[in-house]
């Protein structure tokens, strides 16, 4: 059973990293999150208007939300980037709002 990278959850059976459903309707790394054009990875780093960085599937975000050009997203970002963002180590969005930049993490997307 394939496994998301993110949460360890199983793919389509309880992992709920991703914004939207591909068309088979699983979830999870491999699924894409529609976010106006863009199609986001689990993986993605999410970038608010305050400058917060979520994951997909955040629980206090809704996909109509996230979009360009309030939100920035980093579709591909360095595996490590999630655990060194910080006022220190900011990262910016690389897709919609390039102008966003992230400083913290959100409390509950790094539980």
């Amino acid at each position: 059973m394939e496994r998301c990278d993110f949460c360890e959850l199983p793919v389509g059976g309880g992992c709920a990293c991703s914004l939207g459903r591909d068309g088979q309707g699983t979830r999870g790394q491999g699924a894409g999150a529609a976010t106006g054009d863009a199609h986001l990875p689990g993986k993605a780093i999410l970038i608010s208007p305050r400058g917060v960085a979520h994951r997909p599937g955040c629980l206090h975000q809704s996909e109509s939300e996230v979009k360009a050009p309030l939100w920035g997203w980093i579709t591909d970002p360095d595996p490590r980037l999630w655990r060194r963002l910080s006022a220190g180590s900011p990262a910016r969005a690389t897709h919609g709002n390039t102008e966003r930049v992230a400083t913290r993490r959100c409390r509950s997307c790094d539980a």
